[in-house]
């Protein structure tokens, strides 16, 4: 009795181990996608990831000066011209400055007018003893004294002058300050991302994000991503195809605007395990015919390109001198 019991219970226990790993197995049930993939309509084809921007590329707007923003005078999704601002800096301290700057220009040109009223005297002076004096009714030291003080009240007014000058630029300067701190539209656009608000820091020069960021959204560009592996099938000017991610049906014709002449790293990973970081791309720029497609800058979509056919060259030909590639 006793040895049969125990392969009993091994079996038992080998029956319950197989019964819970079957039931803990998850169920995989099947989904059908929401909307079938994209397919070329050219024979030959490239497929390439494209990324739509302004026809304008994205413009990054900064600040020229560093300081506090004042005044932010534009809204996110504004149609703007050239020329308008979009934000202004704190220019307290400039128009301080401003008002001194004034204040001296008017203290030397009251200078100037002095000086040159003085200078005016002693011409005269001068003029007057140039008669006497050939009737001997002044002296020659008297003369010569004049001579001397007329020379040095007009370099007095010239000093006054140059003066003058400097204060006329250093008065412009700080204008040109104080205009240099309200930042304009460089170009007419939309603004599609604004990342400044009144009372924030604003660094001069480059920054890890723009301030404000404007691009031409009519008509909008894609700018497709061709593996370097295939940049030779691609030809300028080249018909393709782009299609919106998530609904293969909408899709618009792309006229071709331009090859960019460097091949780059590729930038826009799309996650994918096979996809190799070191990747580089050729650049293509489509226009976007459809204005209804309702679709955003910065969104992906896929892209066929019409190529050229393949070509496999045998072994006996593909060193042969004079053999086409």
């Amino acid at each position: 009795m006793k040895h049969s019991l125990l392969p009993a219970l091994a079996i038992a226990a080998a029956i319950y181990a197989v019964v819970s790993v079957v039931r803990t197995q998850p169920v995989r049930a099947s989904s059908e996608p929401a909307s079938p993939p994209p397919a070329s309509s050219f024979t030959d084809t490239v497929a390439a990831v494209g990324l739509i921007e302004a026809s304008t590329e994205h413009i990054s707007v900064g600040s020229p000066l560093p300081g506090i923003v004042a005044e932010v005078t534009v809204a996110l999704n504004q149609s703007v011209r050239s020329g308008t601002p979009l934000f202004r800096l704190d220019t307290r301290h400039l128009d301080a400055s401003l008002a001194v700057q004034e204040s001296q220009l008017a203290a030397a040109r009251a200078r100037l007018a002095t000086a040159r009223s003085l200078a005016a005297d002693l011409r005269d002076r001068r003029e007057r003893s140039k008669k006497l004096r050939s009737g001997t009714v002044i002296s020659e030291e008297e003369w010569t004294r004049t001579g001397f003080a007329l020379e040095a009240a007009e370099a007095r007014v010239a000093e006054i002058e140059a003066e003058v000058t400097v204060a006329v630029a250093v008065l412009a300067s700080v204008r040109t300050e104080i205009g240099r701190c309200t930042v304009t539209a460089p170009i007419d656009g939309t603004v599609l991302q604004l990342k400044i608000r009144p009372g924030e820091f604003a660094g001069a020069g480059q920054q890890g994000s723009p301030l404000v960021l404007i691009g031409n959204l009519s008509p909008l560009h894609i700018r497709a991503d061709i593996d370097e592996h295939d940049a030779w099938r691609v030809q300028p000017g080249a018909r393709a195809r782009g299609h919106v991610r998530g609904n293969a049906a909408l899709s618009s014709t792309l006229t071709f605007v331009r090859l960019e002449p460097i091949v780059i790293p590729k930038r826009s990973l799309t996650g994918n395990s096979i996809e190799r970081v070191d990747t580089r791309v050729l650049q293509a720029i489509y226009r976007i015919d459809r204005s209804d497609l309702n679709v955003y800058a910065g969104q992906q979509m896929d892209v066929f390109i019409e190529a050229t056919p393949t070509q496999t060259a045998s072994p006996q030909t593909a060193g042969a001198p004079g053999a086409r590639p």
